[in-house]
């Protein structure tokens, strides 16, 4: 996925990266040892040959020129804190971290290496494999994700800053964030920005409901699990954690939000029977802030392409509508 926010680097800066990480002796020889692994949406993101033969993974957050949307500040920051922690407190798998910098003297972002994962992608492979077999991939993923969620946080928020005692105030920020970053762009959402507000305000009261805050990781997408022999043998990408609900996490968005697809599987494998009136009520909300995001992301990311806008502001029309709002002529 094509990207203003992808932090493209040189041969030689890659080679000074590589040898600040393991050292001068493995930095690789010729032109051909760095392939960019071009699934990824936000960050940039390098298969590389060491000189040993190893292969490792090196990601580079945004430059700092680019505008990121407020939720993606210090995105790297989150995924390097959220791996520690998920290593730390669950037997979720995900990759350990070779070397990350930050000193900015040899990028212009902070940067980190990780062991290359040999598996497939299943965002990528699903198409091709059988109904059965992605399904008892969803089911796994529940598993995991349940897993995740076990974890208990100080407060509501950011994963690096849980600063909000109650869930309401903290998505309540989490929404406000994400329409002030839509304004800031004058992007179309087909709406007018205050009736989006309006529609989160009357139905906050369903926020109440979660006392606990639990680490949930949202983005836990097919596209994010690796696989391999039938099993999930690893998780990536873990910038947008955060302390909050667990029914915020991706695998619940098909419940009130179909076209995201069927989330009976994930259900199974999480160990949840179904959702309660005002649980859908909160998932609904999620979905609208979910599409907003997809939305407002295209224009900060200098999307040429409008397919996901076109997509995702369909589907947001549709959510609205059932929260009684049609978009305006």
């Amino acid at each position: 996925m094509e990207s203003i926010t992808k932090n493209r680097q040189t041969p030689d800066a890659l080679r000074a990266m590589i040898a600040r990480a393991y050292g001068p002796d493995l930095v690789p020889a010729g032109e051909d040892f760095a392939a960019e692994l071009g699934h990824g949406w936000f960050n940039v993101a390098y298969r590389i040959r060491l000189r040993d033969g190893r292969d490792t993974v090196l990601k580079v957050a945004p430059p700092p020129g680019v505008a990121v949307m407020t939720y993606e500040r210090d995105a790297m920051a989150i995924e390097l804190a959220a791996l520690a922690l998920v290593r730390e407190r669950t037997t979720v798998p995900v990759p350990a971290v070779d070397f990350a910098d930050t000193a900015l003297d040899l990028c212009d972002a902070p940067y980190f290496f990780m062991p290359y994962i040999d598996a497939d992608n299943l965002g990528v492979v699903r198409e091709d494999l059988p109904e059965a077999e992605v399904a008892a991939y969803w089911e796994a993923i529940g598993a995991l994700n349940a897993e995740l969620n076990a974890i208990t946080g100080p407060g509501f928020g950011p994963l690096l800053d849980p600063r909000h005692a109650t869930w309401r105030a903290a998505f309540g920020e989490i929404v406000a964030d994400v329409l002030a970053d839509g304004e800031r762009r004058s992007v179309d959402i087909g709406f007018d920005y205050a009736t989006v507000h309006e529609v989160f305000a009357a139905h906050a009261s369903s926020l109440d409901e979660v006392a606990e805050p639990r680490f949930v990781e949202w983005d836990l997408w097919p596209s994010n699990v690796m696989v391999k022999d039938g099993a999930v043998v690893c998780v990536i990408d873990h910038e947008r954690a955060l302390w909050g609900d667990p029914l915020f996490e991706a695998g619940f968005c098909g419940v009130e939000v179909p076209v995201f697809g069927d989330s009976d599987a994930f259900l199974r494998g999480y160990g949840r029977a179904g959702l309660t009136g005002t649980e859908r009520v909160r998932r609904r909300l999620y979905g609208l802030h979910l599409l907003l995001v997809m939305t407002i992301e295209t224009v900060y990311r200098g999307h040429t392409d409008p397919g996901q806008y076109d997509w995702a502001r369909a589907q947001l029309a549709d959510l609205m509508a059932r929260f009684g709002h049609r978009p305006r002529p």
